[in-house]
């Protein structure tokens, strides 16, 4: 026989309380039944077809790219969450620190997301190459910009940016991308 038993839990109330809103003044307090109920989740995530974070940020031929040695470049100035990967590599030079940096900037204020630095030295120029690379999701905001930043020819950046989800939140397939 069934037996329903109150469930008095105000952290469970709150709970349910933020995550369904609407149901927030009606009813009574939580119940729980000890007769299991089936349910069957028709959603096309439970079927299977739509797509793991893995493949929905696949690298595509859609993808931004930019490079800068002793420049910048803008690489992305379009609203929405960016996959972004950089890579390249850094010299020594007698006299100044040379410095590659990925930035993002609302128009007037740059900010650095990752920095690369190689500091002066007293022995000649460029005495060896050392690599960098970093990768992660950046959000722009409506009219702000990823940019590489070179201060030097010893500084050589190359990046790529692949947008995963509009401003919204609305993810983004790997472009001609089809569902079956």
């Amino acid at each position: 026989m069934a037996e329903i038993v109150p469930i008095v839990s105000e952290a469970l109330q709150q709970t349910i309380r933020q995550l369904l809103p609407s149901q927030n003044g009606f009813g009574d307090d939580l119940q729980a039944m000890n007769v299991i109920v089936p349910i069957i989740d028709l959603t096309p995530s439970a079927e299977g077809s739509s797509l793991g974070t893995s493949l929905q940020q696949a690298w595509d031929y859609g993808i931004s790219t930019a490079s800068a040695s002793n420049s910048t470049a803008v690489l992305v100035n379009t609203s929405g969450f960016w996959k972004v990967s950089l890579a390249g590599t850094l010299g020594t030079k007698q006299t100044v620190e040379v410095t590659a940096s990925l930035t993002i900037s609302d128009g007037i204020t740059p900010k650095n997301l990752v920095s690369f630095r190689e500091g002066s030295t007293n022995v000649s120029a460029n005495e060896g190459m050392r690599p960098f690379s970093w990768e992660g999701i950046v959000f722009l905001d409506s009219g702000e910009s990823i940019s590489l930043v070179s201060n030097d020819v010893y500084a050589t950046m190359d990046a790529s940016a692949r947008q995963v989800a509009s401003v919204t939140g609305v993810l983004q397939v790997p472009l001609n991308f089809i569902a079956q």
